[in-house]
């Protein structure tokens, strides 16, 4: 295998279990050849599974790739078009004094969202929103307001506000990178007041499920 085979932009990008089994069959083929022995199996095997890109699959089979046998397979990265990019932009502000606004359902989010809440509160959901662009920004400030953000499971989320005798909390964290998915940066400023990131509404009965396993 060459470097060829996984383009430099290419290279950072996630292996998925399908891609370290093909390694893995391409590794335990070469031994049953004679190429590799046992213990050179086990040691790339343990480099294979532990393995996050394609950058890192390349070197364990770059020495297996001789005249005659088929290119092992680390397969091309095509990156994923997400049909919630795109649109006209909706409303590039919402501000909520003395009072509260809710923006759900299908709106397009700008490449920048501001959200201000001053006594009041905001809720924002994603849920079914697009976005006008692969990465958008929601800015918010809330004093002694409050806005809430909910996010869905199929979008990146970066969170990296700050809370000055407030909070900015993110509730949903640990999500995974999706690549191609649309990622919307939260960021911005809680003065006694509060922003928090949700994840998606769950049934009940998914609630029910999770506390029983």
């Amino acid at each position: 295998m060459s470097d060829e085979l996984v383009p430099a932009d290419q290279s950072h990008m996630r292996a998925s279990d399908a891609d370290r089994e093909r390694i893995a069959q391409v590794l335990h083929k070469a031994t049953a050849e004679g190429r590799l022995d046992i213990h050179e199996l086990d040691e790339r095997l343990a480099a294979v599974y532990a393995a996050k890109t394609y950058g890192e699959l390349v070197p364990i089979t770059a020495d297996l790739v001789l005249s005659g046998l088929p290119q092992p397979a680390v397969p091309q990265y095509q990156p994923v078009v997400s049909d919630r990019i795109g649109g006209e932009p909706g409303s590039a502000v919402s501000v909520a004094f003395w009072s509260g606004i809710n923006r759900k359902g299908h709106w397009v989010v700008p490449r920048m969202h501001n959200a201000v809440a001053v006594m009041g509160g905001i809720e924002i959901d994603l849920t079914h929103a697009s976005f006008a662009e692969a990465e958008v920004t929601i800015s918010c400030f809330a004093f002694w307001g409050g806005v809430e953000i909910r996010v869905p499971d199929d979008i990146n989320v970066k969170v990296d506000g700050f809370g000055f005798m407030g909070a900015f909390e993110d509730r949903a964290p640990g999500r995974r990178h999706i690549p191609g998915a649309p990622t919307v940066r939260i960021t911005g400023l809680a003065i006694m007041g509060g922003v928090e990131v949700k994840g998606p509404k769950r049934k009940k009965s998914s609630i029910l499920r999770e506390l029983l396993d």
